[in-house]
């Protein structure tokens, strides 16, 4: 018996089960999207500390002030 009580032709099973089901091309490219996704995590973790010291608050200007929930609200007109 193997790890938990799996042996290796139990995991053979296993795989070429999984290969059948989604096939090589599939699997290739979720491995492709898994390691990516890894390697950007990990760069943004290394970056993250740096990038908060000189992240500056965005300044609004007055058309930007004026939107609410994706529309522009019209002030109303001083008499």
């Amino acid at each position: 018996m193997g790890v938990g009580g799996i042996g290796i032709w139990q995991l053979l099973i296993i795989l070429v089960l999984v290969i059948l089901i989604f096939g090589t091309k599939k699997l290739k490219n979720v491995g492709g999207d898994l390691g990516g996704a890894i390697k950007s995590f990990k760069s943004a973790v290394k970056d993250g500390g740096s990038a908060e010291k000189t992240a500056e608050a965005p300044q609004l200007n007055q058309a930007e002030e004026n939107v609410v929930e994706g529309e522009k609200v019209e002030e109303k007109e001083k008499v």
